[in-house]
Order: structure tokens, then C-alpha cells, then sequence
């Protein structure tokens, strides 16, 4: 997480996600026809246009997918600045991004010695992103039902959130994975789903590029570059030309 970042724990983001937890996000999981594999259903008010009901997660199991939903929705969550990272489909876009080379490391190195050290000298961990999440989901449910005999999808918001804490400040950590690891891997990818292209299955209406000004792919505005300060008035625009106005 960068510097100027507020922590999950923050008063800035603690507030900004309780809204959402007078709500319930409502999910509904479906079987695929011919495949035990839940898919996404969202029942919320709020979720975005566009977003499919019915992906079939590729790489993560059920278990593993509720967890997710209500990890990432406590993360990024719906509320009245707009769709969170669950309508946005950062979901999809994790799911996807563990069967493309990143999610296996194919463009890292990955031989030993792994040793701890600074951030600046780069990923130093074992684990592939597939490990990080496989070893961490696991180890935070097993952990959940332990201390409370539920799975971390079934907990209340306020459980979740204070877990989620615990992971960020590494005060809970497992014997195979860092909790604080986990969750930061987590949360670079929530964000990066929520924030990107929609070709990469996240941010499937634009919603957070409109949230923060950013007018996207579009061809040319070299007319407002002596314009600082200004808010930019057309909605942003997709590399396929998906559009919010």
C-alpha cells in the first residue's frame, strides 16, 4: 500500500464503508449447469449495468469465491459514491489474472534463495499469486472456524472487517502464508480490478474511472491541457469504446 494510502483500518475508509454495512450484500450462487462451480449472482440495488450475473469463476473454487465476495466488497464496497468492487466485476478480473502468467509468476524469478527484504528489491516470496491466495483463504477460514465455527463469508460485517484488520497490521499470521501478505495481495488486485480497463473484466461500467475524472481511452483532448484544475466534462471512455456519460 503506498504511502499516502489510508489503511484499511483508517477513520477515511472505516467511514466510507459504513454505509454498506447497514446493508447486506445479498448473494445468490447458482451452479453452472454441469459444474459444481458457483457463479456470481448479486442482488444489490446498487450493482452497475453491464456486469454479467453469470460468470463461472476459472481458477477459484466455491469456498474460495465467497470468500472473495465479501472480501473485496469489504474492501472497495457499494455506496453512495457509487458500484464497489464487487458490481465493477474485480472478481472477474482477479479470476482471470490467476490464468495468465502473472498468476503463475511467469514473468518473475522464482528460485530460491527467498529471503526477506526491503520492498525496493522486489518480490522475494515463494509463493506465486495462485499460492498466495489458495494458502491464504484456507489458512483465514480455518482460522475463522476455529474462533468462531464459521467460515469468514458467514461472519457478520463487523467480524469481517475487524479479520481483515488483522490480516493488514500482520497481526494474524499463519505457519505457510503472512496474513499480512495475503492481504496486501488482496487488495492490490481489488484495487486493480476495480480500476481498470474493462477488457481485463474489472470496472465493467466505468464507474471508478467517473469517480476520479479520468477520461480514459479517448483519442484526443489536447484542448483542455491548458486547463488545470478543471474538471474534465465528457464521461470517460473504454479501449473497446465502452462509454459513461
Amino acid at each position: 500500500m503506498s504511502d499516502n494510502t489510508p489503511p484499511f483500518s483508517s477513520p477515511r475508509r472505516t467511514s466510507s464503508r459504513r454505509n454498506f454495512l447497514k446493508k447486506t450484500l445479498m448473494m445468490v450462487p447458482l451452479a453452472a449447469a454441469g459444474s459444481s462451480t458457483l457463479v456470481l449472482k448479486p442482488q444489490n440495488a446498487n450493482a452497475a449495468e453491464g456486469v454479467s450475473p453469470h460468470y463461472v469463476p476459472l481458477f477459484f473454487n466455491n469456498e474460495e469465491w465467497l470468500f472473495l465476495l465479501q472480501a473485496c466488497e469489504r474492501l472497495i464496497p457499494t455506496d453512495s459514491n457509487g458500484p464497489g468492487a464487487v458490481d465493477q466485476g474485480a472478481l472477474e478480473y482477479i479470476d482471470k489474472q490467476m490464468e495468465l502468467p502473472y498468476g503463475h509468476a511467469g514473468l518473475w524469478y522464482m528460485h530460491p534463495p527467498f529471503v526477506d527484504a526491503k520492498p525496493e528489491m522486489g518480490y522475494q516470496s515463494k509463493l506465486t499469486p495462485r499460492d498466495t491466495y489458495r494458502l491464504g483463504i484456507k489458512a483465514v477460514n480455518q482460522h475463522c472456524q476455529q474462533r468462531f465455527q464459521k467460515n469468514f463469508a458467514d461472519l457478520s460485517a463487523e467480524q469481517q472487517n475487524a479479520l481483515l484488520i488483522e490480516l493488514e497490521s500482520d497481526r494474524l499470521t499463519f505457519p505457510d502464508i503472512s496474513g499480512k501478505a495475503f492481504f496486501d495481495q488482496l487488495l492490490a488486485n481489488t484495487k486493480e480490478g476495480y480500476l481498470s480497463d474493462p477488457i481485463h473484466g474489472g470496472n465493467q461500467s466505468l464507474a471508478s474511472w467517473k469517480l476520479i475524472g479520468f477520461p480514459g481511452a479517448r483519442a484526443d483532448y489536447t484542448d483542455w491541457v491548458d486547463k488545470p484544475n478543471q474538471v474534465y466534462p465528457l464521461g470517460p471512455v473504454s479501449i473497446f469504446s465502452k462509454r459513461n456519460l
